[in-house]
């Protein structure tokens, strides 16, 4: 998968009800500030860990065997992205791999995912042992399952999202961008500029939204971080 002017039309618009469509499940979890909670914080911080001892085996040469005796959550198939940030560089971003279509277990899918991030990620080298230990965090994001914008028309788009609450991942004309949550809050994204960018992200011109031709859907991420290379993990909070 390949990894945001119309603001006038846009700004001067209110929110359209979402076609039929749109389960009562999703309404609720669109609430204002809510972000669903998808797993408690001690097996976010399993996730986390499980992650860090990954990429150790892998950069041992070995491989991290598969978690089979593990809790209804860990067991859910459920989206996962893993982040590494070096915090020698001023937590410069080092490799982010996830999957929104998880095959596997969310913890298995998790190992998958940590070993790419420091391995495979095309836009960096890979990850050295001395590295990773000294200066690497570890920080994994649980996806909520996608949930496809459906509007009358797509100008409605960016007030049907939430800059700290929602993720966007966007398909059309042969290609997919996703951005996670924390982007937006993180690079000071308005909802419209989020679009653009996800648009950008997926190697489309960033107003493809615009057009009726790209789909969006809108999902949460619960993210779980450590402080320092092996430290305390917890959770963060996205602030719009």
């Amino acid at each position: 998968m390949h990894q945001s002017e119309l603001r006038k039309n846009v700004l001067a618009r209110k929110p359209l009800e979402p076609h039929s469509s749109d389960s009562r499940r999703g309404k609720e979890a669109r609430e204002l500030g809510r972000v669903t909670s998808l797993v408690s914080t001690e097996n976010g911080t399993k996730l986390v860990g499980t992650a860090r001892q990954a990429i150790v085996h892998h950069l041992d040469g070995e491989n991290l065997d598969p978690v089979a005796n593990v809790g209804s959550e860990l067991r859910a198939t459920l989206g996962v992205f893993v982040t590494l940030f070096d915090i020698a560089r001023s937590r410069r971003l080092r490799g982010c791999i996830g999957n929104p279509f998880p095959r596997m277990s969310l913890l298995n899918e998790t190992v998958r995912c940590a070993v790419d991030a420091a391995a495979v990620d095309p836009r960096f080298a890979p990850v050295r042992k001395d590295e990773f230990l000294g200066s690497i965090i570890v920080e994994v994001t649980v996806l909520s399952p996608l949930e496809h914008i459906l509007l009358k028309s797509p100008l409605d788009l960016p007030l049907n999202i939430k800059v700290g609450r929602d993720g966007l991942f966007v398909d059309g004309f042969g290609t997919q961008g996703l951005l996670l949550p924390q982007v937006a809050v993180d690079e000071g994204f308005d909802e419209e500029e989020f679009l653009n960018e996800c648009c950008l992200k997926a190697g489309l011109m960033p107003d493809a939204w615009v057009t009726g031709s790209v789909k969006v859907a809108r999902f949460q991420g619960q993210i779980f971080s450590e402080e320092a290379p092996g430290g305390r993990v917890f959770e963060r909070k996205l602030r719009g």
